[in-house]
């Protein structure tokens, strides 16, 4: 699955990368409902920092249809909430 990171661009995950990442989704959306700017950012962090990990980046020319949009790691909170769907940045 085609994941894009604002700023990035995109890397291509497995679906049991998915899986592991929905607990770093969770961790976000909880310190969004918290307003913990702290614990956000660590989560933000995280997130992003899995998906780098795991993630196999793309060429920089190509534009393949992205599953899901993740944030650039210096998003604020308000950026992020808005992008937020009903299951998270991250479907599933």
């Amino acid at each position: 699955m085609i994941v894009r990171i604002m700023g990035e661009g995109q890397v291509d995950l497995t679906d049991a990368d998915l899986d592991l990442l929905n607990s770093f989704d969770s961790a976000l959306e909880s310190a969004i409902e918290k307003g913990d700017e702290a614990a956000f950012r660590k989560a933000l962090h995280d997130l992003l920092d899995k998906v780098r990990e795991h993630g196999t980046p793309l060429a920089a020319d190509a534009l393949e249809p992205s599953q899901f949009i993740l944030p650039h790691a210096d998003a604020g909170m308000e950026e992020v909430r808005q992008m937020l769907q009903d299951d998270g940045l991250i479907p599933g």
